[in-house]
């Protein structure tokens, strides 16, 4: 395996044919295919990652982020699902950077890694199933506005239990939760969903983490409150205590702290850092981004796009 120091420093190769690694093997995206059968897309039986990769136009660098954390965690993820992924951590982030190498792309580039059940039968059940990963990368701009500020609505559908299906791991067939959650968002003329636990607290969006500003501290759901135990988040609140010098509390939050809270703002590898602006048409703060939310959003920027050496350890060069 190459180490970082050695890999070669080359130019993006002009292409416009995407890449995936599929069964071992780099071939053409359009090519990885998989069976109609196949365990995973019947019954949910997978993990994934989302990965973003962020273009530095100034040195023409893209820099991948966090890859070795998002790695361990799918394997945790896959683990879950009595699935064993071959690869370590360092491995699955050198194959991302020759997969990223092969695309060539000169932007912003979303990762989708994902590990599945492949065996084709028909059966409920996770032990004595073959399992294989796969890799691929589009571009891939803003998820949600990361700058105006969105509208989200406190869903009706609670956020699965994670004694029903572990909120820790990202398994595919649990998303459908955020799904039911933001398609009644977006169709009642919102943006969003803020989703609570079966005992009425905040949990998280969609498919992002929350956090509310009050009293000069970040509040943010406990990890027991059914949610994924974000990269995203974890780097925030490192952010927030030693740029910004502000505290993070970490516990359950109410549904009626997020009216009277002055910031509210949700956070990921796709939702980035989007501040929350209204809630049930309640008008959050000023009802414009607040000073909290985009001093986070703008050290976090610096940090991914390689343009503060405090954090260069996150980021992996591709080119």
């Amino acid at each position: 395996m190459l180490k970082q120091e050695s890999r070669p420093q080359a130019a993006p190769v002009e292409t416009t044919e995407l890449w995936a690694f599929f069964r071992g093997e780099f071939v053409p995206l359009r090519d990885a295919n998989i069976n109609v059968m196949t365990h995973g897309f019947n019954y949910g039986t997978a993990v994934f990652e989302g990965i973003r990769a962020y273009w530095n136009a100034e040195e023409e660098q893209l820099f991948a982020l966090e890859l070795v954390a998002h790695y361990a965690r799918i394997r945790a993820s896959a683990g879950l699902l009595m699935m064993e992924v071959r690869q370590s951590p360092e491995e699955l982030a050198e194959i991302t950077v020759e997969l990223l190498r092969r695309d060539g792309l000169r932007e912003d580039v979303y990762v989708r890694p994902i590990v599945y059940k492949s065996s084709e039968t028909i059966g409920v059940r996770l032990h004595n199933l073959d399992s294989d990963v796969t890799i691929f990368a589009v571009p891939f701009g803003q998820y949600i506005d990361t700058e105006g500020g969105i509208r989200a609505q406190v869903s009706s559908w609670r956020r699965t239990d994670d004694n029903a299906i572990p909120a820790r791991g990202k398994i595919t067939g649990a998303y459908v939760n955020g799904a039911l959650a933001k398609s009644e968002a977006q169709l009642n003329g919102f943006d969003e969903a803020i989703v609570l636990t079966a005992d009425g607290h905040v949990s998280e969006g969609s498919a992002e983490n929350l956090f509310i500003v009050k009293g000069g501290a970040l509040i943010t759901p406990p990890v027991t409150d059914n949610i994924l135990e974000g990269i995203t988040r974890r780097r925030l609140i490192g952010i927030a205590r030693d740029d910004l010098g502000i505290p993070t509390v970490e516990r359950s939050i109410d549904r009626t702290e997020l009216y009277g809270a002055d910031e509210v703002f949700l956070c990921g590898t796709g939702a980035q850092i989007s501040p929350v602006i209204e809630i049930d048409r309640r008008a959050i703060g000023s009802g414009r981004p607040g000073p909290v939310s985009r001093d986070l959003s703008r050290t976090y920027f610096d940090a991914v796009r390689g343009r503060n050496p405090a954090y260069r350890d996150w980021l992996t060069p591709v080119y």
